[in-house]
C-alpha cells in the first residue's frame, strides 16, 4: 500500500462517523437549491427583465453554482473510492471545471470567458449570451438532480404503467405552467389556461392539433418550450431522466431498465443504458441530418430575418417531423404558399416522418452497423420478424394510401398539380396521416371519402417503440392474420413460418377494443358538446386526437371549451396508450392457476 493510500485510509477512518449526517444535510440542501433553481429559471425565462434585474440574476446564479461546487467537493471528500467517484460523476466535474474557468477569467482579467467568445464571434448583447450560457449550465445541473431522485423509483410501489402516466402528466403540467407566462406570447400576457393546457398536451403527446397559431401567437421562448415538449414527449421524458441517471454513481435501478425496454418495445439483450444511448444517438443523427436537408430545401423565395432564424426553423421542423408532432412555425403550416409547392422538401420530410414512425427497434435492426455487417457476411440472414412486420406494413400503408389519395383528390385539392407533383403530395400526406399531421392541402375541402381513408390510416398509426401513435402496425397485422386464420379454419396463426403466441393476439385485440372504444366515446361526447358541427368532421378530429396525428378539418379552434377538454383527454390517452391506462387503473388478479369448465355459445 502506498503512502497516499495509507493517508487516505486514515482520513476515511477519521471522517467515517460524520459522513452520514453531513451527506444527508447536503442532500436536503441540494433538493432545496434545485427547487430554488427551477423557480429562478421560470422567473428569468417567463417574465420581462431589465438591466438591473440581470445583475441580481447573475448574483443568484453564482450563489447556486457555488453551492454545487461545494456539494461536489464534500461528496468527493467523503468517498472511499475517489477514482470511481470521478468516473461516475464526470459530467458534473466537467461542468464545474467550466464554471471555475469562467470565475477565474472574470477575477483575473475582469471579463468572463464567455465575453471573449461572444466578442470573437462578433455578437452583441453580451449580457443575453452570458445569461444564456449560465442558464444552460444550471439546467444541466437540475437535470442531474432530477435523475438522482429518479434512482429512488425502485423504492416506490408504482407500476411501470403508472410511472408512464405520471411522467406525461408532469410534463404536460410543466409545459402548461410555462406557456401561461407573459414572455411566452406575442401579446405579453401569456396564453390562457385552456390554450396553454391544450398546446402543452398536443406538443407533449406529439399530436399537432392547435387552438392558436404557433408562429404568430407564441414568441421564440414559447416556441422553444413547444419544441422541448415535442422532444421530451416523443422519446418519453422518463428516457431522458434515465439517461441522466446513468451518469449518477448509483446508476439505474431495475424499474429504469423495465421502463426503457417496455417503452421502446425492445427484447434486445443489452442493458437499458446501452439501449438509451443508441436511441438518443439515432435521434440526434436523424434529426441533425433532417435539419440540414430541410435547411437546404426551403423555397428560395422565403424571406428570413437572419441565418440563425433559418437554422432554428429547420431544426424545429426536423424535430417536429421525427417525433411525428406536426407543429410548424408557419401560419397554416406546410399549406403556406411557398411551402406547398416545395415538393423535394415534402419528400425529405416524408423520409424523416417515416423514420420516426418506424420505431427505434426496427431502425436499429435495419441500420445498426453491427447488424448491417452481419448481413453482408451472411446475405441469407433476414430482419427480425417484428422488423419485417413494421417495415412491410409501413411501406404498404404509405404507398397504398398515397395512390388512393391521388385517385380520390385528383379532381379536387390536387387538381392543378402535375402527375409527379401529385404523387409526391399524395405520398407526403399518406406518410403524415400515420401520425405526423403535416398537410399541404386544406382538409376542410377534401372529399368525405378522403376523410374516411385518413381516419383508417390515423387509426392504424405507426409502429411500436416509435414516436407515433395509433393502434400500431403490428396490432393491425395480427388482427388481419387472426381473421384470415379463422376463415381458413386454421388452429394456429402463422407469419413468416413462425407461430404467433395467443397471449400476443389477446393483447392486440385488447388494444383494438380500447382504442375503438376511445374513438366512439370521444365522438359521442363531442356530438354533445358541439352538436352544430358535422359528424364526419367531429369523428375525424377525434381519431386525429386519440391517434396523436394532428390532421384537422379546421374545427379544433371552433370547439367549445368542453369539446377541447375532450380532445385533451383523447390526446393524453392516445399517447400513453389505452391499454397502458387500463393496466394502471385495473387491479391485477392474484392468481391464474385455475380453469372453469368450457362452455359454448353462438357468435356472428
Amino acid at each position: 500500500m502506498s503512502s497516499v493510500d495509507r493517508f487516505r485510509e486514515k482520513v476515511n477512518l477519521k471522517i467515517f462517523s460524520s459522513k452520514p449526517i453531513v451527506l444527508k444535510i447536503f442532500r436536503v440542501q441540494s433538493i432545496l437549491v434545485a427547487c430554488f433553481g427551477i423557480a429562478f429559471l421560470v422567473y428569468v425565462f417567463g417574465f420581462p427583465q431589465t438591466e438591473e434585474s440581470r445583475k441580481i440574476e447573475i448574483f443568484f446564479l453564482k450563489f447556486i453554482f457555488g453551492f454545487y461546487l461545494l456539494n461536489y467537493f464534500v461528496r468527493f471528500f467523503y468517498t472511499f473510492e475517489p477514482g470511481k467517484f470521478i468516473r461516475t460523476t464526470w459530467l458534473e466535474l466537467v461542468l464545474l471545471i467550466l464554471i471555475i474557468i469562467e470565475a477565474l477569467t472574470d477575477l483575473i482579467i475582469d471579463r468572463p470567458l464567455v465575453y471573449h467568445i461572444v466578442k470573437s464571434l462578433g455578437r452583441e448583447q453580451f449580457v443575453f449570451w452570458y445569461m444564456f450560457v449560465l442558464q444552460g449550465l444550471l439546467i444541466t445541473f437540475l437535470l442531474i438532480d432530477v435523475a438522482k431522485l429518479g434512482t429512488l423509483l425502485d423504492f416506490f410501489k408504482i407500476s411501470t404503467s403508472g410511472l408512464f402516466i405520471l411522467a406525461y402528466a408532469v410534463l404536460i403540467g410543466g409545459g402548461t405552467l410555462l406557456l401561461v407566462l407573459p414572455e411566452m406570447t406575442v401579446n405579453g400576457q401569456g396564453a390562457t389556461w385552456l390554450e396553454a393546457l391544450f398546446t402543452s398536451t398536443s406538443a407533449s403527446c406529439v399530436t399537432g392539433l392547435i387552438v392558436v397559431d404557433t408562429g404568430t401567437y407564441f414568441t421564440l421562448k414559447g416556441q422553444l418550450v413547444i419544441m422541448m415538449l415535442m422532444q421530451l414527449g416523443g422519446l418519453n421524458i422518463l428516457s431522458f431522466a434515465t439517461f441522466f441517471a446513468s451518469f449518477y454513481s448509483r446508476g439505474m435501478g431495475l424499474k429504469h431498465h423495465s421502463m426503457v425496454h417496455d417503452h421502446f418495445s425492445s427484447d434486445m439483450l443489452y442493458d437499458a443504458k446501452s439501449l438509451l444511448r443508441q436511441v438518443l444517438l439515432t435521434t440526434l443523427v436523424i434529426e441533425t441530418a433532417g435539419a440540414i436537408a430541410i435547411y437546404s430545401l426551403w423555397n428560395p423565395d422565403l424571406e428570413w430575418k437572419s441565418t440563425i432564424e433559418k437554422i432554428y426553423v429547420s431544426v424545429f421542423h426536423s424535430i417536429s417531423c421525427f417525433n411525428n408532432a406536426g407543429f410548424s412555425t408557419f401560419t397554416n403550416g406546410m399549406m403556406h404558399p411557398l411551402n406547398s409547392s416545395s415538393y423535394i422538401l415534402h419528400l425529405a420530410m416524408t423520409v424523416i416522418i417515416f423514420m420516426g414512425s418506424l420505431g427505434f427497434y426496427s431502425i436499429q435492426d435495419i441500420f445498426g452497423i453491427e447488424n448491417m455487417r452481419q448481413r453482408m457476411k451472411m446475405p441469407w440472414k433476414n430482419f427480425k420478424t417484428s422488423t419485417r412486420v413494421c417495415l412491410y406494413a409501413a411501406i404498404m400503408l404509405t404507398i397504398g394510401g398515397g395512390f388512393i389519395f391521388d385517385w380520390l383528390e385528383a379532381n379536387n385539392t390536387i387538381l392543378k398539380e402535375k402527375p409527379v407533383e401529385r404523387f409526391l403530395t399524395s405520398l407526403f400526406h399518406a406518410a403524415s396521416a400515420r401520425t405526423a399531421g403535416f398537410s399541404t392541402v386544406d382538409f376542410g375541402l377534401v372529399h368525405s371519402s378522403t376523410l374516411v381513408l385518413f381516419m383508417f390510416l390515423m387509426f392504424v398509426g405507426a409502429s411500436p417503440g416509435s414516436t407515433g401513435g395509433g393502434i400500431k402496425t403490428t396490432t393491425f397485422t395480427l388482427i388481419l392474420l387472426s381473421a384470415y386464420a379463422t376463415i381458413r379454419g386454421k388452429r394456429n396463426i402463422e407469419l413468416f413460418k413462425r407461430t404467433i403466441n395467443w397471449e400476443l393476439l389477446n393483447k392486440a385485440f385488447s388494444i383494438f377494443t380500447f382504442f375503438a372504444g376511445g374513438v366512439f366515446l370521444g365522438t359521442f361526447l363531442l356530438t354533445i358538446t358541439d352538436p352544430q358541427i358535422d359528424l364526419v368532421k367531429i369523428m375525424f378530429e377525434q381519431v386525429s386526437a386519440i391517434g396523436t396525428v394532428g390532421l384537422s378539418t379546421g374545427i379544433t379552434p371552433l370547439l367549445s371549451e368542453s369539446g377541447k377538454l375532450v380532445l385533451i383527454v383523447s390526446m393524453f390517452i392516445g399517447r400513453i396508450g389505452p391499454l397502458t391506462l387500463a393496466f394502471a387503473l385495473s387491479k391485477r388478479v392474484k392468481t391464474v392457476n385455475y380453469r372453469y369448465p368450457e362452455t359454448h355459445f353462438m357468435v356472428g
